[in-house]
């Protein structure tokens, strides 16, 4: 239903066909689920959005009804009667709020959409701890998709890099993303970070290395967040000129350039045939099923 609004209209036997079900069956699982029936849910919405219409838009309400899925301008007034206490021309006139109280939190979302409660609460850690985890998750996938690549390819000179930021090739950012972390690593650890190894580092290194650092980073990041000493400082060492830095400063560095240098080895592994990955995009990994 969310991912299909507009099938909202459909009847109740039509949406539980969708579903591989039977209408009883699937009334009984939207009911216990969300607290109210399909039919109620299907009518709801459709109102909210119909609500929402009339106070967005100069359609009539034959328009608006017909688009909620009423046959005809009686019926959508006597449902919106219902529903709101009040004629829908009236309402019109006065709006309030469009939502209508229901037991599942699930309303009508403007433009086009529903808003879903979410499935558990986040704070602001756990929003770094899944950028971590989706960064340490994707340079290791980068790294293992490079296997398959030459070395001509690996090293071909980026298309477009910026002065100061980038290095030369496909395998310079991949040793750099590993060693932005491993830097970090250092840093805590109060000891020097060899930069040598990012000189024309083989693929096999470079699994070595993300196989070791990735989940210390993320353990290490996790653990200063869980201690609330993202606001406590260190000399970085690793600059240029030896500056002094707070923690939440490092780990908001290293995600900053590393997505930056993850689109470009992105688009270098796209120029190569590998595509799977598309643009790594976060929002999928944010997304993404809970595990049951």
């Amino acid at each position: 239903m969310a991912d299909d609004l507009d099938g909202l209209t459909a009847s109740a036997p039509v949406l539980a066909a969708d579903a591989h079900f039977s209408r009883h069956h699937y009334e009984r699982i939207v009911a216990a689920v969300a607290g109210e029936t399909p039919t109620t849910f299907r009518r709801r919405i459709l109102l909210e959005r119909a609500a929402y219409r009339m106070i967005r838009s100069d359609a009539t309400l034959l328009e608006v009804a017909l688009e909620a899925g009423f046959s005809s301008h009686e019926a959508f007034t006597r449902a919106f009667r219902r529903a709101y206490d009040i004629a829908p021309s009236v309402w019109r006139q006065r709006p309030t709020r469009f939502q209508i109280a229901a037991p599942n939190n699930v309303h009508f979302h403007p433009p086009g959409g529903l808003r879903l409660p979410a499935r558990t609460e986040m704070s602001g850690m756990d929003v770094v701890d899944q950028m971590v985890q989706h960064h340490v998750w994707l340079v290791e996938e980068l790294v293992t998709r490079a296997d398959r690549l030459a070395d001509e390819e690996l090293d071909a000179p980026l298309a477009a890099p910026v002065d100061g930021i980038d290095g030369e090739s496909l395998r310079w950012l991949l040793s750099r993303m590993i060693g932005q972390m491993e830097m970090w690593l250092a840093a805590m650890e109060d000891r020097e970070y060899d930069f040598t190894v990012e000189r024309a580092e083989s693929v096999t290194s470079m699994r070595r290395r993300i196989t070791r650092v990735g989940p210390a980073f993320t353990e290490s990041v996790a653990r200063v967040g869980a201690e609330r000493r993202f606001d406590e400082t260190f000399v970085d060492a690793f600059s240029p000129k030896p500056m002094v830095m707070t923690y939440g400063a490092m780990v908001a560095h290293v995600l900053t350039f590393a997505a930056h240098h993850r689109l470009l080895a992105l688009d270098r592994m796209r120029a190569c045939g590998i595509d799977d990955l598309r643009f790594g995009d976060p929002k999928q990994w944010f997304t993404k099923p809970v595990e049951t």
